[in-house]
């Protein structure tokens, strides 16, 4: 039985959304589809989803950008955060390197 805590982190940018180079918060780049589809369908199986973004550091400011970019795109206005704790079971980021547990050798 999946735990109800458990969710799945999407970096924004680069991974949702094109990015280039840094213009503030108030910029996020063209939509993914394909990443866009996957999130779509994941939260039509009733998986639980959350932005996980740097932006997070900028507070409200940049949480309501990423909200009016997230609904604009057809999505829900998602928890954004830039913490991850226990419940966290995937992370798709465009910079992550993925280990095999407990070992430190790449996958």
């Amino acid at each position: 039985m999946r735990d109800t805590y458990e969710w799945i982190g999407v970096d924004l940018d680069g991974t949702l959304a094109e990015y280039g180079e840094w213009v503030g918060v108030e910029h996020i780049g063209k939509p993914i589809p394909p990443m866009i589809e996957r999130v779509k369908n994941w939260i039509a199986e009733g998986k639980k989803v959350k932005i996980f973004t740097a932006r997070a550091i900028h507070g409200q400011d940049a949480i309501h950008h990423i909200h009016k970019w997230l609904v604009k795109q057809g999505l829900p206005e998602l928890e954004v955060t830039n913490v991850k704790d226990f419940y966290m079971v995937e992370l798709w980021d465009d910079r992550c390197v993925r280990v095999v547990t407990n070992t430190g050798v790449l996958r």
